[in-house]
């Protein structure tokens, strides 16, 4: 009887790591051909049609690296929601049998699985695929793809000795400690951690920085997207003004006085594509309905003020909680006790907020990142981005999503704790430095949109009276 029982549970286990490893593949297939599709929107098309069959056919190979990394961040992402929407599905229907496979040992290899697949884009595939694309062969070594590939080996190799012994002198400077050197030799317990650690820190900081800005940006972004009212303004009047500038540096490019004339064609060029732009932006404006022009807009521009209030809000509660709450310090756990107690107060409410504010505070990270003076030049165009220009966009959005999690949790967005070895980060228990990372937070998100509204107030109204803004 007791051999049938261990047979039957022998059974039960090794069905239930089937199923979670059908679900693993099922859902890192739906976001490796999502990310190839958006790579292939801003790919540059003639670094795949070459001539050359070989830079072609390196050129695929980088690509198959990018779209895994984009894979994982976007899994990065999506991990901390799924978990939090998972763990109130299963208290609203704990018995229901058709989501009995969604259970926290699936939930914990997924973090796993991400934390893995995140060191392996970071170490070992990216920085491969630029020197992939860099490299050229060995000098008289027979060319070919296995000879860049063999010089892209050996690059790879040195880089990452230098890597392990920078880390390993940096670890004996900071912990004076034999043991805590000697861990080191251990490569995967406790380098390949120790290494991400500094990177995921490099990224939280990353975070601090850009999403400030990008959540004061957030409102010129919306505002380009939707059509917004203008006050005391004649949309016919500069419609038409508009259509005659257009007509007469059309005239000046197209006449066969130009020939003689001392004008600058591409300035002109420049000029009627900006003019033909604004023109098309009046049109959609004009064709707009009443409703979508004084309630769309309107409606939007509350809803990210209510939502970065909101953030700000919650930060600054987290402030309080800091000193006076040791639970309020970002840890993690090794149970990852789904379905037994909900992670927001205000219950299934307060946990769409918090989906939505990760949500919403990715995105504003992401556009404070292209938005910054030192990052704007990977600003991805559709159709025209180099490979290099890939690999540098994979690698930045790899850094931000895969500290989303520490970051949410560190500023208290939830109170989901970290699963598996993002828990393991030794800077995450040090008291002055989360709390010193809240304060600045909600300092610099205030003074961001504190400015940003000043100036906008002052542009409408200067707009308002006929000035121009100096």
């Amino acid at each position: 009887m007791e051999a049938d029982q261990d047979v039957s549970l022998r059974e039960q286990l090794f069905h239930e790591w089937v199923r979670e490893c059908i679900i693993c593949t099922l859902l890192f297939s739906s976001l490796y051909l999502l990310s190839y599709v958006v790579i292939t929107k801003f790919k540059k098309h003639a670094d795949f049609t070459t001539v050359d069959v070989e830079d072609a056919a390196v050129n695929r190979i980088a690509l198959w690296m990018c779209t895994f990394t984009l894979a994982v961040s976007v899994g990065a992402v999506l991990l901390l929601p799924f978990s939090i929407i998972s763990n109130e599905v299963l208290l609203s229907v704990p018995h229901n049998y058709y989501i009995q496979w969604l259970n926290g040992s699936l939930i914990h290899g997924l973090w796993n699985l991400v934390f893995l697949f995140s060191n392996l884009s970071l170490v070992f595939l990216m920085p491969f695929a630029y020197f992939f694309t860099e490299a050229e062969g060995f000098a008289g070594s027979k060319k070919g793809v296995m000879s860049r590939v063999y010089e892209t080996s050996v690059v790879l190799l040195l880089l990452t000795l230098l890597v392990f012994g920078i880390l390993w002198v940096a670890s004996a400077i900071v912990d004076d400690d034999s043991a805590g050197r000697e861990s080191l030799y251990d490569l995967w317990e406790y380098y390949l951690p120790y290494l991400y650690s500094g990177i995921s820190l490099f990224g939280v900081l990353l975070l601090l920085f850009c999403t400030p800005l990008g959540l004061s940006r957030m409102f010129s972004v919306t505002g380009k997207l939707l059509v917004k009212p203008r006050l005391l303004e004649n949309l016919e009047e500069h419609l038409s003004c508009t259509a005659f500038e257009e007509a007469a540096i059309s005239r000046k490019i197209t006449t066969k006085a130009s020939c003689w004339l001392n004008l600058n064609m591409e300035a002109l060029q420049k000029r009627l594509l900006a003019i033909k732009s604004h023109r098309i932006t009046l049109e959609m404006r004009r064709k707009a309905s009443p409703w979508q022009r004084n309630l769309v807009y309107p409606l939007a521009m509350l809803l990210l003020l209510a939502l970065t209030g909101i953030s700000v809000l919650i930060v600054c509660f987290h402030v309080l909680e800091l000193l006076i709450d040791d639970a309020a310090m970002p840890k993690g756990m090794q149970d990852s006790r789904l379905g037994k107690v909900s992670f927001s107060v205000f219950g299934p409410f307060g946990a769409a907020v918090q989906v939505v504010l990760i949500f919403y505070l990715m995105a504003a990270s992401v556009v404070g990142f292209y938005s910054s003076p030192f990052f704007i030049r990977l600003l991805p165009q559709k159709q025209n981005t180099t490979m290099t220009k890939i690999i540098g966009n994979c690698v930045s959005l790899l850094v931000l999503s895969s500290a989303l999690p520490v970051f949410s949790r560190t500023l208290g967005i939830t109170r989901f704790d970290l699963l598996g070895d993002f828990g393991r980060f030794n800077w995450l228990g040090n008291f002055y430095l989360i709390f010193l990372y809240n304060i600045l937070f909600a300092g610099l998100t205030t003074l961001c949109l504190v400015k940003k509204f000043t100036w906008a107030m002052q542009a409408e109204l200067i707009r308002a009276f006929g000035k121009t803004v100096l």
